[in-house]
């Protein structure tokens, strides 16, 4: 089970002081907790993908390379990578060379993005989206797998005997998530491929992403990839904790009231009720995400939202802290145990490139010649 944390990068005023964070600010604070994700002994810090204000992370590839540099065993991901408006070229040798930068320290998860007005600055029509997509996608994967691809599509021009550099380390692309917030479609592509589904599970009720989830699993048994609770699930989730719960819900809730995204609409109370949202103490915490698998079954990943609506970095850092120090230790003991042998773990570059070696070897020896009983006698 792997544990992280995931940001949007929004540059929001902290409604308790009125200040905004400078861009250059709220990116080198990114940056910070990543390297406190890996201090605090997470898995995973994932940033969104944005090309309009009030966000900052129009480039993941730079931030994680960066971040890389500054890490050694954090994995680098995305919450979101933009498979409908970026080249699948672009994404296809961008990601391979942050490989090799971070030693297979990457993966990422694709989505269509929930800005609508992103499509036409970078040339594409949103409602093809989901076409959009399925066609960059199948380049995608296919340019990381073959040396030289020919391809003719929509929405691209066509490739002749191209090849991407550079080419994915030790032959293994990055494990792909797709990520989905409604659409049945994504859920079904990551099925198809046998690739991890991401549920976004923020905004909405748990019902909504139950649908998704088990459209997904009974999917991915349907395709041949294992059977429906071998399915590689991941899972967002929000948080802000104290050691006295009373205290978060007091302190959290200016942030949460004039939050650009959820302010304004239904109390704290309602949402922490409806959705995933845990205000509190570290062992409500605790007792909520252990309830998602409850509601979900046994899944892979976890990443959490700490760093939005405008918190100051200093609080952020202290909420990595009781993640680390009380909550995912707990959290990443309970989940070990409950899982059946069979449940795989969340995948790694290390288990896909053993698992690309063992497959090899395997082939090589259904393929290898046989000799026939004489011919072994008469040697």
């Amino acid at each position: 089970m792997q544990f992280g944390v995931f940001t949007v990068g929004d540059v929001t005023t902290d409604p308790t002081t009125g200040r905004t964070p400078t861009e250059a600010e709220r990116i080198k604070a990114m940056v910070t907790i990543a390297q406190k994700a890996e201090e605090v002994g997470l898995d995973v810090f994932a940033t969104g993908e944005h090309h309009n204000p009030p966000f900052v992370p129009s480039s993941p590839t730079t931030m994680l390379g960066y971040v890389a540099a500054r890490t050694e065993r954090l994995i680098l991901s995305t919450s979101t990578t933009l498979i409908t408006t970026n080249d699948p070229v672009k994404i296809a040798e961008d990601f391979a060379m942050l490989q090799h930068l971070a030693d297979g320290r990457v993966d990422l998860m694709m989505g269509r993005g929930n800005t609508g007005p992103v499509y036409p600055w970078f040339g594409k029509d949103i409602t093809k989206g989901i076409e959009l997509a399925v066609e960059n996608y199948d380049l995608l994967r296919r340019l990381w797998r073959e040396d030289v691809v020919d391809w003719k599509g929509r929405f691209r021009t066509p490739l002749r005997g191209f090849t991407s550099t550079p080419r994915p380390l030790d032959g293994v692309p990055p494990f792909v998530w797709h990520g989905s917030i409604r659409s049945p479609e994504i859920a079904e592509q990551a099925a198809y491929y046998g690739d991890g589904f991401f549920a976004n599970h923020i905004f909405w009720p748990r019902e909504h992403f139950r649908r998704l989830i088990e459209l997904y699993r009974t999917r991915f048994e349907h395709y041949g990839h294992g059977s429906a609770d071998q399915a590689v699930v991941g899972l967002g989730g929000q948080v802000f904790l104290h050691r006295n719960s009373q205290e978060a819900v007091r302190r959290f809730r200016p942030y949460f009231d004039n939050a650009p995204v959820y302010g304004h609409g239904p109390s704290l109370e309602d949402f922490t009720e409806m959705t995933p949202l845990t205000v509190g103490s570290p062992a409500e915490a605790i007792d909520k995400t252990m309830g998602f698998r409850e509601y979900f079954g046994d899944y892979q990943r976890q990443l959490f939202l700490v760093d939005h609506a405008g918190l100051p970095l200093k609080t952020v850092l202290e909420q990595l802290d009781l993640l680390g120090e009380e909550v995912v230790p707990t959290l990443r003991k309970e989940f070990d145990a409950l899982r059946p042998a069979h449940v795989p773990e969340a995948p790694t570059h290390r288990s896909l490139v053993a698992a690309a070696r063992a497959a090899g070897e395997a082939r090589a020896a259904i393929e290898v010649p046989v000799a026939e009983p004489d011919a072994v006698v008469a040697r």
